[in-house]
């Protein structure tokens, strides 16, 4: 197997707000959108990022996630700046993003901050000095 993600699927319980937030807020073009099914964008060269409504999951994966707290997971949104942090998570708070943590100076040398989606699903926005946070970057 290759040492490689194509597809970051996270299960959504209302496409319709997590549209919203995604498109209308942080202004993100759609690759593909199935209304009240799927909402796809290429974040990256050959990889996608899927939100999934909640009961297609069901019917393929049958089960239902498990909800409840904080997901283990985070996504991250790197940028060359500690402004740009600043500035990504403004705009994310504009857009309605829940739970919005104010970004922090850490011991590693970077400057992050946090925002929630609509779902609950966590992203950092982090500017990464460091050789990997730069190779990230477009």
């Amino acid at each position: 197997m290759d040492q490689r993600v194509s597809f970051i699927t996270l299960v959504v319980t209302d496409m319709e707000a997590t549209r919203r937030f995604y498109v209308d807020g942080l202004g993100w073009e759609p690759e593909l959108h199935e209304a009240g099914e799927v909402l796809m964008f290429r974040v990256a060269d050959k990889v996608v990022l899927s939100l999934w409504a909640e009961a297609f999951f069901i019917e393929e994966v049958g089960h239902r996630p498990a909800r409840g707290g904080v997901p283990p997971i985070t996504l991250a949104h790197n940028v060359a700046t500690r402004r740009g942090v600043d500035t990504v998570l403004e705009q994310a708070e504009v857009a309605g993003a829940k739970e919005i943590g104010e970004p922090a100076e850490r011991e590693w040398g970077g400057y992050t901050g946090y925002f929630a989606d609509p779902d609950g699903f966590r992203w950092e926005v982090a500017y990464n000095p460091g050789e990997i946070g730069q190779s990230v970057l477009p």
